[in-house]
């Protein structure tokens, strides 16, 4: 089977080996893929992706995918957003270098941090917390960072349900 990818005009992509570099307006993204069964051709301003085994159909599948998400990476980049919900104890949540600081997390003397990866930029406006990048992975990865440091741990999550929650992912088809 053969996947075509679209290449928007501004949008380089280049095939070395196993690694896929794309650059556009908002940057630029690399990333090593397997590619043992995977032949890429570009023509025009299509790119094809095509498996060379039966076998490998999926492997190229998700090949398409991945740069699919460089693409619109490269080109409008990927935006999580966060709600802080709290009954109990007020959080407090404010981004200090590289990390995100959560304060008074059920009353919690000690904070909470959550790690900001490369290339990510978290703002945090009440209630609400974006995260947003052009690699998707990376937002992806802080965005759960955030989510696993406010977890409730030890007590009843019925009656707790403190937390920071992914309230809005970027691939989300919105009916």
């Amino acid at each position: 089977m053969v996947y075509e990818i679209e290449i928007p005009e501004g949008t380089e992509i280049e095939v070395k080996g196993n690694l896929v570099r794309v650059k556009g307006p908002k940057g630029e993204l690399e990333k090593a893929m397997d590619l043992k069964f995977i032949k890429i051709k570009k023509e025009g301003q299509k790119l094809q992706v095509e498996e060379t085994q039966k076998r490998a159909k999926a492997m190229a599948g998700t090949v398409a995918a991945h740069i699919k998400n460089l693409i619109k990476g490269v080109n409008s980049g990927f935006a999580y957003k966060l709600k802080v919900c709290y009954s109990h104890f007020p959080i407090t949540v404010t981004v200090e270098g590289d990390k995100v600081v959560i304060k008074n997390f059920l009353g919690e003397r000690a904070p909470r941090f959550a790690k900001i990866l490369d290339g990510v930029t978290v703002e945090v406006k009440g209630q609400e917390i974006t995260v947003s990048s052009i690699d998707i992975e990376k937002a992806g990865q802080t965005a759960a960072n955030i989510e696993q440091a406010a977890r409730v741990k030890g007590r009843d999550i019925r009656v707790f349900q403190d937390g920071i929650y992914i309230t809005e992912k970027p691939n989300k088809v919105k009916k």
